[in-house]
Parts: C-alpha cells; structure tokens; sequence
C-alpha cells in the first residue's frame, strides 16, 4: 500500500474514531496523528504527543482496530510512536496558523487541517514512508559504517559523499537507510527538495512519457525535470536498469544534470557497479565516483535487537526467549525476521495469549519446516537452480560448474539441517574433510560476495517452499 493510499485510509479511520471517542479523548490523543505508512496488513502511525502510543495502546486499541474495520472491513494492526521531528514540524505550523487565525479569523479546526495538509504534501511530493528513519534503524556491526555515512549525507548533502552507492543483499535495510536521509533533510532543511523512487517505478513512468502522441515531448521535458529539479534524489534498487538501454540513457543525463548543479544522489543497489550486466562504463563510473557501503546480514545479537525494538515500539510484552527463537531461525534478511515477529504479535494480541516461547513456536513451526529439509531436497533444488544434477554432485567431476553448485548445497545442507559432516560426505559420495572445506569456503565467500548471498537466498526459498 503507498504512502498516500494509508494517509486516506486514516483520515476516514480517525472520522470514524470521532464518533466513537469523548470529544476530548480525540482532540488530545488522535487529532495530532499521522500515517506513516502501511506494511503487511500493520498500520505505521506517528504521533507528536510524546504520551499517545501508551495510552492508545492502553486503552483505546480495541477501539481504533473496530474504526478499521469500519473502514475497510477488514483486521489492521497499528503501530504507533512519538515522532520527535514530526511533532516539531507540527507544533510549528500550528502556532504558524494560530497566529493566521487571529489575523483572519480562521475557526480551530481549520488551523490544525492546515498543518497537516502542509506536511503531508511536504512528505507525498518526496515520496517517502515516514516509518523509516534514523531513530528506529538498529545499527549493528553489519550496517555502523554505511550509517555513519548516511547521517553525514543527510547532514551535509552533496558536501562530500557523492554519490551515495549503498549495496547489499535484499531485505537488509538498504531503503530504511536510504529513506532515512531523505527524512532528516525533509524535517532539517526544509528548503531543500528530496525526491525518492523506486527504478521500476521510474522505468515506468519513462514508458508513458514516452508513448505514442502528439504530447511526447511534452510530456519528457515534465519527466525529465520532476527528477532534475531537486536537491536530493534518491533512487531504489538501481539494478533494475539492466539492459534498459532508454532508461540508462535518461539517468546517466540526469545524474550528470544534477552533480554539475551540485545536487545529492544516492543509490541502493543488490550487487556493486561491476556485477550489473550491460551496465555502460559511462554509469558504472558514475555510480563509483562518490563512496560505495555494503549492508552484509545481521548478526544474531543484531537480529534479536531489532526484534526487541519491534516490541518496544508497539508496546508488546514479550518473553526473551521468544526474540532468541525469532533471531535463530530467521537469519537470511531483516525482512524475514520483522515478517515473522509480526505473525506472532499479531497472533498474540488476536488470540489475547501472551507472546510466550510456546506461541512462538505454535505459530511459526520452525521445528515442523527443519523436519521437511532433507539433504536429497537441498541437493535437487540447488542443482536446478544452477543447471545441474544431483548425478554430478555425487560423480568424480572436478568441472567448476559443479564442483561450486556442490559446494553450495553442501553449505545449506549444513546450516538448513544441522546434520553432521559424516553423514552429509556419505550423501555426497565424498570424504569428510572435503565437506569441511566446502562448508567453510562458502561461508567466508558469503561475507563479500553479493550475488553468492542472493543465490543462497534464492535457493532457500525454493526449499521452503
């Protein structure tokens, strides 16, 4: 759901909120909310009263998951969090308005829609999801440097990191990051126009401008200039150029409009400059004159912060041991882990059961998924996946093409069903040490090697299911 789609939906959820609360209840608690985004099937608010999360959570959740289903008939989940910036932003343009209201006349009501409406158009025109910022962002060991330098980007934009290449495997943060730049500039240097999307989408809009009519030229001066004239541009998942000669053509023009004007650009990308076929030299040397940062997966005691940050923002009480079991079985990508976390809340708070071990367990049967890994399964799909056969693997050949499939479904082997070396070499039809040598390469390769990370990721997922 887009950003301006979830502002809609809780404009009509708080109308709806306003019949079912005390008047007083509504003006003080959810008058100063907003939409900060919507994420499988979980609402994102953000409040400017520091005490609101407690006491809509306390009391008034039942409520406002009633005025969803009011809404759109059908069961949402809330988050919802004070937002420092956001209430600065919104006490400012209040007084600003009150100040206009005893100029004019203007009535209360009008004041505050005002400044709403003021800030909302101020986000929709950068295109960001105010749920990704750099206060809710878990730095750990992983992502320290990348951060650093994005908070120096947003501090200081096209200052000395320019452009900004962030790169890494999907689902690890890298628009979390991203956003979070464009945020801190929104609500610290208002003056300055920020701009983010995603390459498909870009790809997309170039395609209607470009379609047949007597309007063409028209309409690519209106597309060119939406995206050259802004401070900041930020561009998601640039990979997706790849042998879109058009749309190549139309970015290396408007970075190079953009750097000569000074401007910021940064970039989130799966794999670095040199591994993105058919890119041109022209781009790749553009994309690498700045600074490239990788964002590698986290680490366990990353994992299980984040998921404690989870909890902490929805007010969950949750035992220990459930982010421990989370954080264990889920270690490919955040998005995976932040998925599984909410399955269990959501759980928790519809069942009304505490978030305990035993739920965790009951909702998201990690033990049942390991007992239907076989290493026949992890052998099969990881020889599809790299044009093989599970004959190679357990033949003599030395081929490269096999011998590094084989040593990837070694890998996964081990780590997908924790079985031992010896009965993972007798599967193979190979001796031990060459499974401790296989198993090792791949893990080391894995801490640099972008395109081995999504292929492991890839394979994962077929095994699973």
């Amino acid at each position: 759901m887009d950003i301006l789609e979830a502002k809609k939906i809780w404009t009509n959820v708080k109308n709806e909120l306003r019949t079912l609360l005390p008047e007083h209840v509504f003006s003080t608690w959810l008058d100063g909310t907003e939409a900060a985004g919507c994420d499988d099937g979980r609402f994102n608010l953000i409040t400017a009263h520091a005490m609101a999360p407690m006491i809509l959570k306390q009391q008034y959740s039942g409520k406002i998951r009633e005025a969803f289903k009011a809404v759109t008939g059908e069961e949402y989940l809330f988050s919802i969090v004070h937002d420092e910036d956001f209430a600065k932003a919104y006490e400012k343009q209040r007084k600003k308005e009150s100040v206009k209201a005893k100029k004019y006349g203007s009535p209360e009501d009008e004041q505050q829609t005002l400044a709403k409406e003021n800030l909302a158009q101020m986000q929709s025109f950068a295109n960001l999801n105010l749920k990704y910022k750099f206060e809710n962002f878990v730095v750990g060991e992983n992502s320290e440097f990348t951060f650093a330098l994005a908070q120096n980007v947003a501090k200081n934009p096209a200052k000395k990191y320019n452009p900004l290449f962030i790169y890494g495997a999907p689902g690890l943060g890298k628009t979390h990051i991203m956003q979070a730049i464009g945020h801190h500039i929104i609500f610290n240097k208002p003056k300055l126009k920020v701009r983010y999307i995603k390459t498909e989408e870009y790809v997309n809009e170039l395609i209607k401008s470009i379609q047949k009519g007597s309007e063409t030229n028209k309409r690519m001066e209106a597309f060119r200039q939406k995206y050259r004239n802004v401070d900041v541009l930020l561009i998601d998942d640039i990979q997706f150029i790849e042998s879109k000669k058009r749309t190549m053509d139309e970015i290396f023009h408007t970075f190079d409009s953009l750097l000569n004007k000074n401007k910021q650009i940064v970039i989130t990308s799966d794999r670095i400059p040199a591994d993105i076929p058919t890119l041109p030299t022209r781009l790749k040397s553009r994309f690498e004159m700045g600074i490239m940062t990788e964002i590698t997966p986290p680490d366990f005691e990353t994992r299980v912060a984040i998921l404690q940050n989870l909890a902490e923002q929805e007010g969950m009480n949750a035992d220990f041991s459930v982010f421990e079991y989370i954080a264990t079985n889920f270690e490919n990508n955040v998005r995976e882990l932040e998925g599984a976390y909410n399955k269990v809340s959501a759980y928790s708070i519809f069942s009304k059961s505490p978030m305990t071990l035993e739920l965790a367990k009951k909702v998201l049967k990690c033990e049942e998924m390991q007992k239907n890994i076989t290493l026949d399964k992890i052998a099969t799909e990881t020889a599809l996946y790299y044009g093989v056969t599970l004959k190679d693997f357990q033949s003599s050949s030395r081929a490269q093409k096999i011998s590094g499939a084989r040593q990837v479904a070694v890998y996964l082997s081990r780590e997908l069903t924790g079985e031992n070396f010896e009965d993972i070499a007798d599967f193979f039809n190979k001796k031990h040490p060459t499974m401790l040598y296989s198993y090792d390469k791949i893990k080391n390769e894995l801490i640099n090697n972008t395109k081995l990370q999504n292929d492991i990721k890839e394979i994962t997922k077929k095994i699973r299911g």
